[in-house]
């Protein structure tokens, strides 16, 4: 994988909106996993209320690769009225949903064979059940599949 880059990528709207995520981290934690940060630069929600991706990659001593890719959407209260002074609290993130797909990849496994795996999960995931052509880029591919971490 080249260099850390925006992402964009629809969601799954009633009518799908965009979202850029930007790229804010990257660095080797203690335990010596890789991970890379990417997240939305809207100028008009709080930086934490802001949808951003995670990916992960660490390996273990049995020589196995995990690669993990999370997707984060943060979800605002909705603000009700003013108390009895007349303040209104700012708005705050109440939850976060999160999916991920986690990669575990044997020291014998080759691309084909994990991007069949992949493929596989994700046609499952998406109720596919025609012929598709197999993603081969992107951030998940390159990572969880090629086992290249953007620098």
């Amino acid at each position: 994988m080249a260099q850390q880059a925006a992402i964009t990528v629809f969601d799954g709207a009633t009518t799908p909106v965009s979202h850029t995520l930007q790229p804010v981290d990257n660095k080797v934690l203690k335990d010596g996993t890789r991970v890379a940060v990417w997240r939305e630069n809207n100028l008009s929600i709080p930086v934490e209320a802001q949808v951003r991706v995670e990916l992960y990659q660490r390996n273990f001593p049995s020589k196995v690769v995990e690669t993990r890719a999370v997707v984060v959407v943060p979800v605002m209260e909705s603000i009700s009225g003013a108390n009895a002074s007349g303040y209104t609290a700012a708005p705050k993130v109440a939850y976060e949903d999160r999916a991920e797909l986690r990669v575990l990849a044997h020291r014998r496994s080759t691309v084909t064979s994990r991007r069949l795996c992949k493929q596989i999960l994700l046609n499952l995931a998406n109720n596919i059940a025609t012929t598709v052509t197999p993603v081969s880029t992107g951030v998940v591919d390159e990572g969880a599949i090629q086992l290249f971490m953007p620098t």
